[in-house]
């Protein structure tokens, strides 16, 4: 097994003079649950993105916050921020840490402020359908216990088990079955925030007239407000799923597909579509397994022979993406995986609509094996990256969104710009009826540490700047941070200046998490 280098929390430099001289009346403001001690310090230091792993793999940390605070209410969140104001002090809002764009760095130091004592679950209001959270509970916790008393989120993120409602919020996050049921700014009815004044605000809750503000702070990670709370809408549990598998001879087939599917104004819970190199992997899922290693030798085989081999090979393959993108002209087929869920019977209906497109456009109908292969393994893709980072290599996932008349233009464009550094697959997920989202995974190395790190800066601004001039957007779900920063400044244009005038109304002091979003 690679390994890393010995990262010390006696590498990070002091906590800075004026943060220090602060820490008594942090103490005050949140009941004694400050530290500036450097393990704490360390520990929020970065979030996931994957840059870090980078980073830490040369003996490098991201700038640490110079304290942390564990707030316990909507006051003491207040006290903290009014605090940070008078002392110019930078706050950067905490939940879980999940986040792969550096949303959590604290770039200018400052105070960290870990969000999860917010962790209050409401009972359902069964005649409204909704219930009342804190900004602190974990989504799996959250799920449980919904399912429990008979009632979904319907949010299905593939960090669930590791972000935080607030999160979630902070980043206009999308589940898996964002397709049926919508993002987490369509479940939000009402929200509880602390803005960068220090001002509490409660949004009235949805819907109602006049001017709304929820739009504005969900999505704003962190630069205008710290969420503390939400109203969020719920659905009964499903009783009845319906799977379907079907396969294209393209990637644009499969996209009409998909998009009559909606345009027909069908809502499948899932939708994802496999470009041709990713669907030659996702078409393995579910087939029948061969006997192979013994028990005995698997942990061997996957914690040293395993790593050992890719470490040789990585260097003379994805260091040269050109001729690993090749190899995909040689695939053609597209798979897609279709679930509806709901009333059993128009779950049923939605379906055969569905197959009766899909057949239209000559899909090979693969039955129900292949959704449920997904279904069963959905959260799996999440923790594979350890092993790609112990063989030596970079890997990163890019999410963006296009309307369905520069869906496939955006597709081949980026594929295009990101294969010069990376191996490149995608496939579509989170599809609308005006759209759907593209998420692209990238896999490089390079001849060093270095150079690695170098060709995955070139990777995003190629990527990025593709996306952008062929009609797509910077992010859909996975937010802005400071990976996507001034991408999403250039793409707003004019509309840079409205951003920056909210900033000033609600953080006027620019204490609210700098860098992020470009502000």
């Amino acid at each position: 097994m690679t390994r890393l280098p010995n990262v010390s929390a006696a590498a990070l430099p002091p906590p800075r003079p004026q943060v220090l001289e602060a820490r008594p009346a942090l103490a005050r403001a949140v009941g004694g649950r400050v530290s500036t001690d450097d393990l704490d310090r360390l520990a929020y230091a970065r979030d996931l993105w994957p840059l870090a792993l980078l980073w830490i793999r040369q003996g490098k940390i991201p700038a640490p916050p110079d304290a942390v605070v564990w707030p316990g209410s909507d006051d003491e969140v207040s006290a903290v921020i009014k605090l940070a104001r008078a002392k110019k002090l930078a706050v950067i809002p905490y939940g879980a840490g999940s986040g792969v764009c550096g949303g959590t760095w604290a770039i200018n130091g400052g105070v960290t402020m870990d969000l999860k004592r917010f962790d209050s679950i409401g009972e359902v209001d069964a005649a409204h359908r909704a219930v009342e959270v804190g900004a602190g509970v974990l989504g799996e916790t959250l799920e449980r216990k919904l399912n429990s008393k008979g009632w979904t989120l319907g949010h299905f993120p593939s960090s669930i088990a590791c972000s935080t409602v607030g999160g979630w919020l902070a980043a206009r996050s999308a589940g898996q079955f964002s397709s049926k049921y919508g993002k987490i700014e369509d479940m939000v009815l009402s929200t509880r925030v602390v803005l960068g004044t220090g001002e509490r605000l409660q949004t009235p809750e949805r819907p109602f007239s006049g001017p709304d503000l929820t739009p504005l702070l969900v999505g704003s990670e962190g630069t205008l407000c710290a969420f503390t709370g939400a109203k969020l809408r719920v659905f009964p549990n499903p009783k009845g799923r319906v799977f379907h598998g079907f396969e294209f001879s393209s990637v644009e087939k499969g996209l009409e597909a998909i998009r009559l599917i909606f345009r027909e104004g069908l809502r499948p819970a899932v939708t994802r579509l496999y470009d041709p190199f990713d669907t030659a992997f996702v078409g393995k899922a579910g087939a029948k397994k061969k006997p192979g290693v013994p028990p005995s030798l698997r942990g061997l085989l996957r914690t040293s022979v395993l790593p050992a081999v890719l470490r040789q090979v990585t260097r003379q393959t994805l260091g040269r993406p050109s001729m690993m993108n090749r190899l995909q002209q040689g695939f053609s087929r597209s798979r897609l995986i279709l679930m509806f869920e709901g009333d059993p019977v128009r779950a049923e209906a939605e379906d055969r609509a569905a197959t009766a497109i899909c057949r239209q456009l000559s899909g090979d109908d693969l039955g129900e094996a292949p959704g449920r292969a997904w279904f069963k393994k959905r959260y799996d893709v999440s923790y594979r990256m350890s092993r790609l980072i112990e063989s030596g290599t970079f890997a990163d996932t890019m999410e963006i969104a296009a309307p369905w008349e520069r869906v496939h233009e955006v597709y081949e464009r980026v594929h295009a710009a990101a294969s010069q550094f990376a191996f490149v697959l995608c496939h579509f997920s989170h599809a609308y009826a005006d759209g759907c989202s593209l998420y692209f995974s990238f896999i490089g190395s390079g001849e060093s540490e270095e150079a690695m790190e170098t060709r995955y800066h070139q990777l995003w601004r190629a990527a990025l700047a593709a996306a952008v001039h062929a009609g797509g957007n910077v992010s859909h779900h996975h937010g802005v941070g400071i990976l996507k920063a001034q991408a999403l400044q250039d793409s707003l244009g004019e509309g840079r200046h409205a951003l920056r005038a909210v900033k000033s109304v609600f953080d006027p002091d620019g204490v609210m998490n700098p860098g992020k979003l470009g502000l």
